[in-house]
């Protein structure tokens, strides 16, 4: 059961896009500003499991770089299931205003009777992560925590990619580097709870194993707007099915749905 729970949690977090030893192109400009509030439901078929609330705001912590962002997720069960299961993770990442590369990354975990707490700081010119076992050594450029992973990839430039494309996802996870295939669906328009919204469509690769089916799909979808959020995600387990849906979005940059020069 905890698997579940780290799963359906995670799916806010998990998204960066890594080629190999070549930097990844990002645009130059946030498509985020302080003050941006995200909060999402999770739900295990009809039933709430869990809400999940991001935001920025300017970082109070002073690194290399003058400007810095800090970014805050919480994750925690809701409903039926936090009678039997109680999970309430809070995420800290502290990233560069203008590479949007993480300076520093904490994490306080609570799922049941686990408890995990991480720190971890970010050394990009040396390929390295120093957290709370060791320092790890990373294969590219750019490395990122899970919370910075969303962000950045929030402002890839995305002007060249074609529907089928494959690419690899990585990010610094429980002690190691981790890494994820993802391919890019098309565009597609969804009816969210804020309306019916034009998206570029994701599938993140998955194993299966004892949640998920043999032939399970992950699709993310994220606004093809100048804010590029996530608004749904939906995945079939062994038995049901997940999804996450935005349900109340603040503080955007831009009017939800406004389309801009880097829109697909």
């Amino acid at each position: 059961m905890r698997t579940l729970y780290i799963f359906i949690l995670s799916i806010l977090f998990t998204a960066s896009v890594s080629m190999g030893q070549t930097a990844l192109p990002y645009l130059k400009e946030p498509t985020f500003k302080e003050g941006e509030k995200l909060t999402y439901k999770l739900k295990y078929g009809f039933m709430s499991a869990a809400t999940g609330v991001l935001s920025v705001s300017k970082s109070n912590l002073k690194f290399s770089a003058n400007d810095a962002f800090h970014l805050n997720a919480v994750g925690e069960t809701s409903g039926a299931f936090s009678v039997f299961y109680t999970v309430k993770n809070k995420y800290d990442s502290y990233i560069d205003g203008d590479t949007y590369l993480p300076h520093l990354y904490t994490e306080d975990i609570r799922e049941g009777s686990y408890t995990r707490k991480e720190y971890a700081t970010f050394d990009h010119r040396n390929r390295s992560v120093k957290g709370r076992k060791g320092t790890f050594k990373t294969p590219v450029l750019q490395t990122f925590d899970l919370l910075s992973a969303y962000y950045f990839a929030r402002n890839l430039d995305l002007s060249t990619l074609k529907k089928g494309d494959a690419f690899k996802i990585s990010y610094f996870l429980n002690d190691e580097v981790e890494q994820l295939g993802i391919t890019y669906e098309g565009i597609e328009k969804i009816k969210t709870s804020l309306g019916t919204v034009e998206c570029i469509k994701f599938s993140p690769e998955i194993k299966p194993g004892r949640i998920f089916k043999k032939n399970s799909k992950l699709y993310l979808w994220v606004t093809n707007d100048g804010n590029r959020i996530p608004v749904r995600a939906h995945v079939e387990i062994l038995i049901g099915s997940v999804t996450m849906e935005l349900t109340d979005a603040k503080g955007l940059k831009y009017e939800l749905g406004k389309k801009v020069s880097y829109s697909k």
